[in-house]
């Protein structure tokens, strides 16, 4: 990926970082199974800074399964409507899984809380635990990192 972007954008590599995962809606996540096959899935998502990204999917799904197996996943946020010579991107080396139910009213709030914001209806315990088909997810980051201007990987701090 040419990285003209981190000239062209101003700010630190955490404010370009921010600012990508607030204007985007998608995260492309990468997992793989038990045997290292790989699979990569877009997910809407909602974030809490830079450390955690939450999204909704049912537990049959490929990338849920995966995360199961091995939950390992790396995750990337990106403006795929960027012009050739001007694409940014944050890259995330994170582990994975269902939020556990001591987590669970903190991260639907932060959940519910992009949802409404995009003018979506909100989420409750209800839609992602007991019967219901969905689980809610989070991927806490271990490493987060941009591009530079020959391409290097600049680390963002997470917290």
């Amino acid at each position: 990926m040419q990285s003209d972007a981190a000239a062209n954008s101003p700010g630190t590599p955490a404010e370009v970082a921010r600012r990508l995962i607030e204007q985007n809606t998608y995260v492309t996540l990468a997992t793989s199974d038990g045997a290292g096959r790989p699979w990569a899935s877009p997910v809407w998502f909602a974030p809490r800074g830079l450390a955690e990204f939450y999204w909704v999917s049912r537990t049959g799904r490929r990338h849920s399964r995966n995360i199961e197996a091995r939950p390992e996943v790396a995750l990337v946020v990106f403006d795929s409507t960027a012009p050739v010579g001007h694409a940014e991107a944050v890259y995330v080396d994170a582990v994975a899984g269902q939020v556990d139910d001591v987590d669970l009213a903190a991260a639907l709030a932060v959940y519910s809380g992009r949802s409404i914001e995009r003018g979506l209806p909100a989420w409750d315990a209800s839609a992602v635990t007991g019967d219901a088909p969905h689980r809610l997810y989070v991927a806490r980051a271990i490493d987060v990192f941009v591009l530079d201007e020959t391409e290097g990987r600049v680390s963002v701090p997470v917290r």
